[in-house]
């Protein structure tokens, strides 16, 4: 556990709105920020131009502010950080820690969809090429604060993963860590479909020398099929009427006890008394739970 001032964030992909799921991480984000009398970021995860929605980086930060969830600092956006990425691959390849591959998912999908390193002594150049991590120092597993000790499948811990696509953009996996630590986060909350990718970010924080964050995972909100709600599957917005419903519902959601007569509270009224009756004890320990 880090003894610097807590340091959290709140990241989403301008892909769509912010609805129910995604305010579970933003809430829960900032709660256990501000519990700990620590900051909370707020950054646009916007690496991946052919899935973004038009408008929707605005309507987010909107919707962040009429539900009283302000953020300190300026927003910072990953597609202004491009350069600080392109330093990270020149470090890595000068380092030996990286390589071109020209592998197609066709034929990782025939090896059963894990990688082979098939092309890490090829010497490819950057010619139709990504480029993927010389994984050396895998993290098979760690401690989470909430779902306890997770163990990554050892395909996926000791993968050679794709650090820049084939298509010249950026990976998640890269950018998330040099941007947390540009920043300064030093906890990360957020849901737990990205629970089993921490694994390879931690690996890259070994490989680059940097100090890790201790991570919260956040369950799932699920619809009665048992699948997430997320953008990609179209859930709806968050309402742009009263917000407390919808903080009561996801403070019910996160198993936190609610205030007597929470209508009689104003929205700053309602989110401080949820930062100091916060306790991540009583949030569910799963990985998903249903939600209608």
């Amino acid at each position: 556990m880090s003894t610097s001032p807590y340091i959290g964030r709140f990241a989403p992909s301008p892909s769509g709105d912010l609805h129910f799921g995604s305010l579970i991480a933003a809430l829960g984000s900032y709660l256990h920020a501000h519990s700990l009398g620590g900051k909370w970021l707020v950054r646009i995860d916007d690496l991946d131009p052919p899935r973004e929605v038009a408008g929707s980086a605005d309507r987010i930060l909107a919707s962040l502010e009429q539900y009283g969830l302000e953020w300190d600092g300026e927003v910072v956006w990953q597609s202004r950080r491009h350069e600080a990425y392109r330093e990270t691959l020149d470090w890595l390849h000068r380092q030996g820690k990286s390589y071109y591959c020209t592998c197609t998912r066709q034929r990782i999908s025939l090896l059963g969809g894990t990688y082979d390193g098939h092309c890490r002594c090829a010497g490819h150049g950057p010619e139709n090429a990504a480029i993927r991590l010389h994984q050396t120092l895998p993290v098979a597993r760690f401690h989470d604060e909430l779902q306890g000790e997770f163990i990554a499948d050892i395909g996926l811990a000791e993968e050679d993963f794709i650090v820049r696509r084939r298509d010249g953009l950026f990976a998640y996996n890269l950018a998330v860590v040099i941007d947390d630590h540009f920043q300064g986060v030093n906890h990360i909350v957020r849901g737990a479909d990205l629970i089993a990718p921490t694994v390879r970010q931690l690996s890259l924080y070994q490989h680059l020398g940097l100090p890790p964050p201790s991570y919260v995972h956040l369950p799932l909100a699920c619809n009665a099929n048992g699948d997430k709600l997320s953008k990609q599957n179209h859930a709806p917005a968050l309402p742009t009427g009263d917000p407390r419903p919808i903080i009561v519902q996801t403070l019910i959601f996160l198993g936190q006890s609610l205030p007597e007569s929470w209508q009689d509270l104003t929205l700053p009224l309602l989110l401080r008394w949820a930062v100091t009756h916060w306790s991540l004890e009583k949030v569910p320990r799963k990985a998903s739970v249903s939600y209608d």
